[in-house]
């Protein structure tokens, strides 16, 4: 891949990714100087983080006082002695809050029992928001006290900064849309089209591909047009995206996937194992403090299933020989921790092999990159599950856990990706014209109707923009032609088109009745048609007249964003306009 070139803008900018993690948070950034090549740079001090030397990542932690105050954050959230000032002041923790923001459809509807609940009277875009403030004073502070004339540096970038915000792959424009929201209200961003423009979202799996490109794909991975597959192991989520090379640039090969098997879900079975084990034990009321320690220390340094496992958590006054316990340690063993990771190991093997089978691309190289890649254990069992089919595993040596805030900055800066493959069918319900030959028009003739201009139409006709697994480039339009007929003028002033996922099996859905579940409304396009020409048509037979109006709907979903246009036609010529796309809730039963 070519060097990255120089800086071709004017002014001096700042370039700010926030990788906001389930359990860790990371920051990078970039200088832009006019006619000078950008360095990615990471933010490696953090308040209540000095003595720690090159620390590049942050606990996703923040304590409230009951007043709905933020009282600690981050690393300051886990100085000697918060939590028993936290108990003695009816502080309240939030953590893993990311997940809170999770699609409820798919992967992410069955995990919401495992997942601390948010502190009373705060919605997760307000905790979002007080995080990415935090981080921002963080990266104001570090870049102020560690460059040349950091002070003047900050002033003269502060009020025009470009952020990048990552997201896991299966987090969609619902998602995106309160992370904006969160940015606004963190003052990141203004509210305005402006300061909207100054937001981009990336995926963790492209991300992670950017970085993998500049510190760990192996030399020929990828020749021959083959692909790889990028894994990225994170706290609350497993990101599994591909890729090949092209003549010019990287595209996605297969679907990205997304599941809930992090390395908290790993605490998640050793919690509930411990809380059956201990159940009639005196440490019972002690589980919480005894998974604290073990994330800490026995999960990180497991690597030999055969040999017991220990978890320090009390003192040498702390025993209880019938379970286990002895000098304030638990004693496991190394097979029972095992089966915590299991899950996870279970899922990468099989998301894997499942890339491989969908990519359009042949693959045989994996790259695991993440906080959880840092486990021996798991990269070792993931190798030996992929091994067998042939399957070669990769861990670049630098700084797996800045994977992503540094590939943020590189998708930013570098751009590699140019085409990307689509997660579901997309799609419109329309009417479309009653055919009494069709067998399945016939089943359904009791939603047939006369439109406005005197034809048959039949209702909830499915009518798909891009199927599922379809290899989209940036530049790629999907247009759908559509009409609107009404005897009032007035009707005219405006329109809303749907945009709904089809998420099932059926590999050409055309009703709504059929596999009705698994149709959810993605956004809705507010689509000003005041301006458009109009002309009375004649009713047939008739001396009546009515309106009606013809145009396009252009959708762009090869990019990290979905845009959409209408297009209409006025005096021959082609005509266009922006339009404003409003998300919709995101739940399991929004059907249609």
């Amino acid at each position: 891949m070519a060097s990255r070139g120089a800086y071709k803008g004017r002014t001096r900018k700042l370039v700010l990714a926030f990788d906001v993690g389930t359990t860790y948070s990371g920051i990078s950034y970039a200088i832009l100087d006019p006619d000078q090549v950008p360095e990615i740079k990471g933010v490696t001090r953090f308040p209540a983080h000095e003595h720690i030397s090159g620390a590049s990542k942050i606990p996703t932690v923040i304590y409230y006082d009951k007043k709905g105050e933020v009282r600690a954050v981050g690393a300051e959230a886990m100085r000697e002695g918060i939590y028993e000032m936290a108990e003695e002041e009816g502080w309240t923790k939030a953590e893993w809050f990311k997940l809170h923001l999770r699609s409820k459809v798919g992967a992410g509807k069955n995990v919401s029992a495992d997942i601390p609940p948010l502190p009373l009277n705060k919605t997760v875009v307000e905790v979002f928001a007080d995080f990415m403030k935090y981080l921002l004073e963080c990266a104001s502070s570090y870049i102020q006290d560690t460059h040349a004339n950091g002070v003047n540096l900050w002033n003269s970038v502060k009020d025009q900064i470009d952020f990048v915000l990552s997201h896991p792959n299966g987090w969609e424009g619902t998602q995106q849309s309160e992370m904006r929201k969160a940015a606004v209200l963190a003052g990141l961003v203004p509210d305005n089209v402006s300061g909207h423009a100054r937001l981009s979202f990336v995926t963790e799996g492209e991300a992670s591909l950017h970085f993998s490109i500049q510190n760990g794909l192996p030399a020929g991975a990828m020749k021959k047009g083959e692909g790889v597959v990028i894994v990225d192991a994170g706290g609350g989520t497993i990101d599994v995206s591909s890729y090949s090379k092209g003549a010019q640039a990287f595209e996605e090969v297969a679907a990205p996937q997304c599941h809930f098997h992090g390395s908290v879900f790993v605490s998640i079975h050793a919690r509930m194992f411990l809380d059956n084990f201990l159940a009639d034990s005196p440490f019972a009321d002690d589980v919480d403090h005894i998974v604290r320690c073990f994330d800490k220390t026995t999960k990180l340094r497991f690597r030999n299933a055969d040999e017991p496992q220990y978890i320090k958590f009390g003192s040498t006054r702390d025993n209880d020989p019938a379970f286990n316990i002895r000098f304030g340690q638990l004693k496991l063993l190394g097979s029972d921790v095992a089966l915590f990771f299991e899950p996870s190991v279970d899922c990468i093997v099989k998301a894997v092999l499942e890339q491989r089978k969908t990519a359009h691309k042949s693959i045989s190289h994996v790259v695991l990159v993440g906080g959880f890649a840092a486990s021996d254990w798991l990269f070792n069992k993931v190798t030996e599950g992929l091994s067998k089919h042939n399957l070669n595993m990769i861990r670049p040596e630098s700084h797996v856990n800045k994977a992503v805030s540094d590939g943020a900055i590189s998708f930013y800066l570098d751009h590699y990706v140019r085409a990307r493959v689509s997660k579901v069918t997309y799609g419109n319900f329309c009417h479309i014209p009653f055919d009494a030959a069709q067998p399945d028009h016939q089943q359904r003739v009791a939603k047939t109707f006369i439109s406005v201009s005197g034809n048959k139409r039949i209702s909830d006709s499915f009518d798909v923009i891009l199927p599922k697994n379809t290899q989209v480039s940036e530049t790629k339009e999907f247009r759908k032609s559509y009409f609107r007929e009404s005897e009032s003028k007035n009707d005219f002033k405006g329109a809303s088109f749907y945009v709904w996922c089809y998420r099932g099996t059926i590999a050409d859905p055309k009703w709504k009745d059929v596999d009705n579940r698994n149709y959810t409304k993605l956004c809705t396009i507010d689509v000003d048609l005041s301006y458009l020409p109009l002309a009375p048509r004649k009713k047939p037979n008739s001396s009546a007249t009515y309106y009606r109006l013809d145009y396009d709907i252009v959708l762009l979903f090869g990019l990290t964003e979905l845009k959409a246009q209408v297009a209409w036609k006025e005096n021959g010529n082609e005509k266009r306009s922006m339009t404003k796309i409003v998300y919709d809730p995101d739940t399991t039963n929004d059907t249609p």
